[in-house]
């Protein structure tokens, strides 16, 4: 007998962790993991035929109207074999390279990932990356391929290709068709056959990871967990192992795929537990959940902190709205964990925090959410990487915002470098060579995965990868070639600081650090676009670009200028020329005193199009 066991687990717990089998979905971008798991919600019964949606798992609207997945979602399923029941956790991971910290925190919470290709395009970059990630975990992987329905789909070439990555036979590799449901169900026997069941000690001490956690407007923080010994239950009283805060159990449940309270959770078992608490510092992702009463005294191993890549300054609008701010970031750190804050002061912008992303789309949307969720209204900085800064005198400095940059001589500045890993086919080589010079990239070294593949490494700095290198690759090779980067390092090099001068006066919001070959091209565009958005003033204005006291590129605002002339009809032209001096006096006097006030809307629409977003981030 096969298929599925519909159960309801509110009332009771699996205590036997041979029938528990954890997995994650991991693929690149838009290769059909939600879609995957919308069938499986399906084939077993935890959605209802009326209930279901695309994307179910995919809670925020920005995930739907984008159609990728932001955050990792975990899910219990049932399942039986040969008449055994049996109990699938599953995590529905993001696709996109800036997501990937969600994808590591599920893999530790898992003992094996369905690696997903699509039937048509075959394995991309970030397949990859997830794959070793994987591997380095020691998971066990099952190849699928998905799309076998599309009529451009080639199986039995990509099989071959996976199979050669993975060292296993063509013939193991799963194919199955996530829209149409075909090959589902012999891909969830094959899950609770070849992932190995979880490991632990039931009569041992409490030990459970929190791999997530959520911030609920009524309830609370809502922390997700899995327990790899003893068993966590309602009512107990229990201790965050890195804090040393105890909490009283008020639920513990699971998700399938809406949250469910049960009697508790035992080995192996992934769920969640609600305390009441409303300090989102109280639940740290990666910390050890134990009993306050006789409790493990060892921790288990917690996750690599991510290093942010990517830093930019937000700012709100209006400028009290500050607090709300601050609070906002809080509660979507507590569901983002690879955000990182820090306050800022800006001469032109005012209050504001020096945010950390782990890329260019993680940016755009945490703006995005931050704007949408809690109501705030935002104007975010050029972004831009960390730098290591040595002055002459042998003093070290780190170097996140322009406006930190010494202003005495300088020794060196170090900056970092990634690995790139760029899969296209072969046709676009010479093109993609002549980008990633034009971006002081370093062949590190080129594979051919088939005769139409082709695998690149390259080194190339951080700095130049976080603008339109994305962009300018995708439309090089009419969107077929995928990237993926990570953090590799750092190297000398020769960077300076551009500074934009209106009427002699440095403007922080608008000043960057860029390579000296691209300083001239960087200041002679921020001139141009300012010039066009700051309005004309009574007297004329230059806009400049500097690097110290030189000054590379300028531009003019002219001035608004009153026809003194017009009442003059006829006569000497010295009582023309008299009343031309005299206004022109007056300008003089009033260049002397004026200030130019740059609009808000100016900084608004001069740092957001110097950011090209991830609108084709697919």
């Amino acid at each position: 007998m096969r298929g599925p066991h519909v159960a309801t687990f509110a009332d009771t717990t699996f205590t036997d962790p041979e029938r528990i089998r954890n997995f994650c979905i991991i693929a690149h971008i838009d290769h059909g993991k939600s879609t995957l798991a919308d069938r499986m919600l399906q084939i077993t019964g935890v959605v209802e035929e009326r209930a279901m949606r695309a994307q179910y798992l995919d809670r925020m609207d920005i995930e739907r109207e984008r159609g990728i997945t932001i955050k990792a979602q975990n899910v219990r399923l049932p399942w039986a074999v040969d008449g055994v029941d049996h109990v699938l956790h599953m995590i529905d991971t993001p696709g996109h390279v800036d997501f990937t910290y969600e994808v590591s925190r599920a893999l530790d919470a898992c003992e094996g990932a369905i690696l997903l290709v699509d039937a048509a395009q075959g394995i991309e970059a970030q397949t990859l990356a997830n794959l070793y990630m994987a591997l380095d975990r020691d998971l066990h992987i099952i190849p699928v391929l998905n799309k076998i329905d599309l009529p451009a789909a080639d199986p039995d070439k990509y099989a071959a290709e996976i199979s050669h990555i993975i060292g296993c036979e063509p013939a193991d590799v799963l194919r199955v068709s996530a829209k149409t449901g075909v090959g589902v169900r012999e891909l969830l026997d094959q899950v609770v056959g070849q992932v190995p069941a979880p490991v632990g000690r039931a009569d041992a001490p409490a030990r459970a990871m929190i791999f997530d956690s959520v911030y609920d407007t009524y309830r609370g923080v809502v922390t997700y967990i899995r327990v790899v010994d003893g068993s966590i239950n309602p009512r107990e009283r229990i201790k965050m192992m890195s804090t040393g805060a105890t909490h009283e159990l008020l639920e513990v449940g699971i998700i399938s795929p809406e949250p469910k309270p049960s009697t508790g959770l035992g080995v192996g078992e992934v769920g969640y537990l609600i305390t009441g608490v409303k300090d989102v510092r109280q639940s740290k992702v990666g910390d050890t959940v134990t009993a306050e009463r006789k409790g493990a005294t060892e921790a288990l191993a917690g996750f690599r902190e991510p290093q942010p890549m990517v830093y930019s300054g937000l700012y709100p609008v209006d400028g009290s709205d500050y607090p709300e701010l601050r609070e906002a970031l809080d509660k979507l750190q507590l569901n983002d964990a690879a955000l990182t804050y820090e306050p800022e002061t800006s001469a032109a912008l005012g209050f504001g925090f020096r945010c950390g992303f782990l890329g260019l789309l993680h940016l755009e949307i945490t703006r995005d959410r931050l704007e949408r969720e809690f109501g705030l209204d935002l104007i975010s900085t050029a972004p831009n990487v960390v730098y290591r800064v040595v002055q002459d005198d042998g003093t070290e400095l780190q170097v996140t915002n322009p406006s930190d940059w010494p202003v005495g001589k300088i020794a060196e500045v170090h900056e970092p470098v990634t690995k790139c890993t760029i899969i296209a086919p072969s046709d676009y080589i010479g093109t993609i060579m002549e980008l990633c010079q034009s971006k002081r990239g370093q062949l590190g070294g080129m594979d051919y995965l088939s005769e139409e593949r082709v695998e690149l490494r390259y080194t190339i700095p951080l700095g130049e990868i976080i603008f339109d290198f994305f962009d300018s690759l995708k439309s090089r090779t009419r969107g077929y070639a995928s990237l993926d980067y990570e953090e590799s390092g750092e190297q000398q090099a020769d960077l300076v600081k551009v500074d934009i001068l209106l009427q002699g006066e440095a403007v922080d919001a608008f000043s960057a650090i860029v390579h000296k070959d691209s300083a001239y091209g960087y200041g002679t565009r921020m001139a141009t676009k300012l010039r066009e958005l700051i309005p004309r003033q009574q007297f004329e204005v230059p806009i400049q670009a500097a690097i110290g006291s030189r000054v590379i590129a300028r531009e003019t605002i002219r001035a608004m200028r009153k026809d003194v002339l017009a009442k003059c009809y006829g006569g000497d032209i010295s009582r023309k020329r008299k009343l031309l001096e005299k206004q022109k006096e007056g300008k003089k006097r009033m260049k002397m005193v004026g200030r130019v006030e740059v609009p808000q809307e100016a900084f608004v629409a001069a740092l957001s199009t110097d950011e090209p977003t991830g609108k084709a981030k697919k």
